[in-house]
């Protein structure tokens, strides 16, 4: 795959190869790919945090829609993890543009600060004209794109569209009573949570119990006994994304259309 790589130099041109687990990824999201729309390039940013800059992707279809999706890892990994790149192509496929990037800390305040330098990215870029974006995470991602999300729904910033949560860890194992909901309950943008019901980070229970009290349009999709990776047993990755795609991009057409 061709990748451009974007500097404050100009572009460079070169071959990457990936690793076994990116290559897989890609392959799981050929998966019931939308004719209308292709990838046509993935380009290497430089975001600038601060006086740092943050590692990122952007996947561009040849016909892009007016809407972009920014998605971002768990406490481990970082933007090539097999969840965020099935994910990415599988809505490239279908005319989002997809924007994943790294920020391996530990702080979710600095990981929140980060996410805003990313939303600020996107939203200031003349390459691409863009109606709204959709916010979303993996595990500790989900959870600064929850508290991004939330302070943009104060200030009534309808630039972004909604907030996607894939395995949200609503509290540490066996720590149920120490909940991570501070945020959810004051979001208003619409909300999509996917998540296993064996997820030893989000108790299927405490979550549904939760969502009652939130003031934001909201829906659960639950993977059957999948856990805090997604993992399940006797099923394929493959297949286990695969549901996960086609469910975030449901929601997205639902909040769009």
């Amino acid at each position: 795959m061709l990748l451009r790589f974007l500097s404050s130099r100009g572009f460079i041109f070169t071959d990457c190869c990936f690793d076994r687990s990116v290559k897989s990824a890609n392959r799981r999201a050929s998966t019931s790919t939308d004719r209308r729309f292709l990838l046509t390039e993935e380009t290497i940013v430089k975001i600038p945090f601060g006086s740092k800059v943050l590692d990122a992707v952007l996947s561009v279809p040849d016909k892009i829609l007016p809407y972009a999706v920014v998605l971002t890892h768990g406490a481990s990994g970082d933007m090539n993890c097999c969840h965020l790149i099935s994910l990415a192509k599988y809505l490239v496929s279908h005319g989002f543009l997809c924007l994943r990037f790294t920020c391996k800390s530990l702080n979710i305040i600095y990981r929140t600060k980060a996410y805003k330098a990313v939303v600020e990215y996107l939203r200031s870029s003349d390459a691409y004209k863009l109606s709204g974006i959709f916010l979303g995470g993996r595990s500790m991602g989900s959870r600064a794109a929850t508290s991004v999300t939330r302070q943009a729904d104060q200030d009534n910033d309808s630039f972004i569209q909604g907030l996607i949560c894939l395995s949200y860890p609503l509290h540490r194992p066996k720590l149920q009573a120490k909940c991570r909901d501070e945020d959810l309950l004051f979001i208003k943008s619409p909300v999509l949570f996917v998540s296993g019901t064996a997820d030893e980070m989000c108790d299927q229970r405490l979550l549904e119990d939760i969502v009652v009290k939130m003031k934001a349009p909201m829906k659960i999709h639950w993977i059957e006994k999948a856990n805090h990776s997604m993992a399940v047993r006797g099923r394929t990755m493959d297949d286990i994304l695969l549901e996960v795609n086609v469910q975030v991009l449901s929601w997205i057409r639902e909040i769009i259309e």
